[in-house]
């Protein structure tokens, strides 16, 4: 049996329309630069934090230029998250709107990062 457990996303309130709709797509990306600056997606699949002490670290390195959306992810199976090489984690696909719940929004960016 594989362990399912709630996870985290963090992302630009520009994208907050698109995630309660079409939910976590790494291909629908293009609104706002992800949290670490970039304009592309760097892995085909969405970024996840496996807690709150690692969503911290992403809502403190904020570099959309903006304010972010704190996502609750429901029901990801662990064994099928990877390492993007950095030591985060990510799932290769995409995660329907209807396992998303937003838990913190308009989060303002944290200054001296």
């Amino acid at each position: 049996m594989s362990d399912t457990s709630n996870h985290l996303h963090v992302s630009s309130v520009l994208n907050r329309r698109s995630i309660a709709r079409h939910g976590l797509d790494w291909a629908r990306m293009g609104a706002a630069p992800g949290i670490a600056g970039s304009r592309r997606p760097e892995v085909e699949g969405v970024f996840l934090c496996r807690g709150e002490e690692e969503a911290e670290f992403f809502l403190q390195i904020n570099n959309t230029r903006g304010p972010v959306d704190l996502w609750s992810v429901d029901g990801i199976d662990e064994g099928l998250l990877l390492d993007n090489g950095n030591g985060f984690v990510y799932l290769p696909g995409r995660v329907p709107a209807a396992r998303l719940l937003l838990v913190r929004s308009d989060v303002p960016p944290r200054p001296g990062f």
